[in-house]
């Protein structure tokens, strides 16, 4: 039998019942115990905060002492260091139960937590190599001149001149591409349809992988209009087009983590870094929203940042 915790000095209501709460959790719904350490230390701070604040019983509590609380948790104090959002969001997942038992148990008349929104983590800026690595990429994808090998280059062309996802790119058919305009026709998210340029050196080896590739590969199989083909003559999955990814970042030998989104990006930020404007390479994303191209514009000031911190003689 899992030890019991110790119990919650009753010094208010609230520890009251913060301790029926905990004394529920593991008797009723058998939580574990290191998640009713967790909550119980939580809550200790919790209640020590409402404490400071005057509020000893539940029913005092507002929606405000939450959101105050929360952002108690982000800020720090003498005794406690800021939390991450992360741990922040941990926190309230406790108060946020401990308030929805109270509500549902007939404690209180309202969930003063309920609306409370958990912080948002801080936006991860995309992953993109420099245009130097994707030429690197690119070229160690074509390894001889075999049908597969002018597959994979194609891929990557693709994936990168037309900033591509991965799951458009496999899921291309022969009449998508028209290889004399230089124009890709892609089908998004929601299957939305859009055109992108595809640039001299996609359009080359995308053609001189339908010319003397795909045949020998499409002659496997039972006929299919799809593009990317795998050794069966079939259309190429998006782990085998992982896979390709990953064979030629080794052959390339770059390190960290490099994945077929992470030619999107590169794409995105390249433009961007070019001098396009954000709104044109939405449209070549295929975001529906501008804000979620904006993103990219971090990544390009970042490096301005990167450029000034090495070469300005003022900067350091």
């Amino acid at each position: 039998m899992a030890p019991r915790l110790p119990p919650v000095p009753p010094s208010s209501a609230v520890d009251r019942a913060v301790r029926g709460w905990l004394n529920h959790l593991e008797v009723e719904r058998g939580v574990s115990v290191n998640t009713l350490t967790s909550y119980r230390r939580d809550l200790s701070r919790y209640a020590a905060y409402l404490a400071a604040r005057g509020v000893r019983e539940p029913a005092e509590v507002t929606e405000g002492h939450v959101s105050d609380f929360l952002a108690t948790l982000r800020e720090g104090t003498p005794d406690h260091p800021p939390l991450a959002a992360s741990s922040a969001a941990r926190t309230l997942v406790a108060v946020r139960g401990f308030h929805r038992f109270l509500a549902l148990e007939g404690e209180v008349d309202t969930d003063p937590a309920g609306a409370v929104s958990p912080p948002r983590p801080p936006a991860r800026l995309p992953k993109a190599i420099g245009i130097d690595e994707v030429e690197r990429l690119l070229h160690a994808a074509s390894v001889g001149d075999t049908p597969a090998s002018l597959r994979d280059r194609a891929l990557l062309e693709v994936l990168y001149g037309a900033g591509a996802r991965i799951s458009e790119a496999v899921g291309l058919d022969v009449d998508d591409i028209d290889t004399d305009e230089g124009v890709v026709r892609l089908f998004g998210k929601g299957s939305k349809e859009r055109l992108v340029p595809l640039g001299s050196y996609a359009a080359a080896a995308l053609g001189a992988y339908l010319v003397r590739g795909r045949p020998t590969m499409a002659a496997k199989g039972k006929g299919t209009a799809a593009v990317f083909l795998n050794q069966r003559g079939s259309r190429l999955s998006r782990q085998s087009a992982w896979s390709v990814m990953r064979a030629a970042a080794e052959r390339a030998n770059l390190t960290g983590h490099v994945s077929p989104h992470t030619l999107r990006h590169s794409f995105a930020t390249h433009l961007l870094d070019g001098g396009a404007d954000v709104r044109v390479v939405q449209e070549l994303l295929g975001h529906a929203s501008v804000t979620t191209t904006q993103i990219y514009t971090l990544v390009t000031v970042q490096r301005l940042r990167e450029v000034y911190a090495q070469s300005h003689p003022r900067a350091r």
